[in-house]
This record gives C-alpha cells, sequence and structure tokens, in this order.
C-alpha cells in the first residue's frame, strides 16, 4: 500500500512591512546589486538624485562583501507615514540606512528621504 502524501496546507503568510520591502530594494540599489532606475516607481523625484549619487557610492558594500540585513525598526509619525532605520552589515562593517516612507492616494508606497550613515574614519 503507497503512502499519500501530506495534505496539510500552511496558513497563508502576511505580505511583508512596507518597511522590510523597501529595506531591501534601497539595500540591492545601494549596494550596487540592482541599478538605481530599478527602484524608481517607488522613489519621489527628489529622492531619486539623491539615491543616485548615493549608489555611485555603493555605500553598503564593503571590500565586496555583500550586505545583509541586521535590524529593521520604524517609527509612525502619522498615518501613512514611516520613519525607518536599518542596520546594515557586510563582513564585521556595520552601517546605518535611513529613509522615509508616504503612503500615496493610490495606496502605493514611496520612498521621500534616503540617507546612509558610515562610521568615521
Amino acid at each position: 500500500m503507497a503512502t499519500r502524501p501530506s495534505t496539510t496546507t500552511r496558513p497563508p503568510q502576511p505580505p511583508p512591512h512596507p518597511t522590510e520591502l523597501f529595506t531591501e530594494r534601497l539595500l540591492l540599489v545601494l549596494s550596487g546589486q540592482k541599478p538605481v532606475h530599478w527602484a524608481a516607481p517607488h522613489i519621489t523625484h527628489t529622492t531619486f538624485d539623491d539615491l543616485a549619487r548615493l549608489a555611485e557610492l555603493a555605500p553598503l558594500t564593503v571590500n565586496g562583501l555583500r550586505p545583509t540585513v541586521h535590524r529593521i525598526g520604524h517609527y509612525e509619525p502619522r498615518p501613512g507615514v514611516y520613519e525607518v532605520f536599518a542596520r546594515i552589515g557586510a563582513g564585521p562593517a556595520l552601517r546605518a540606512l535611513a529613509f522615509r516612507l508616504h503612503l500615496g492616494e493610490d495606496q502605493k508606497w514611496r520612498c521621500t528621504a534616503v540617507e546612509v550613515g558610515a562610521p568615521a574614519p
């Protein structure tokens, strides 16, 4: 007699939080893994220029190591706005990533500010 495969189903996973999605998007762009225009639909015009300048420096890559997200946190100053901070590691080096998200009238999240901090030399 053959055994039947398990028919247990897993409950559907909730979609990732916007702060998690945008942290990953920005990490890919700021580490040189994706071009800036890949994130363009999710970035406001003035922030796109800032992101393009930052991306040229690939600030989240250290000695060719691929960065990983260590921690994400956020603050919601008002509904539809998140101020996000993330700790990004590449080997022993840590970088700070901060950005702001706004929920548009079209119900899509867009990044309206981005900054990367590095340790002092």
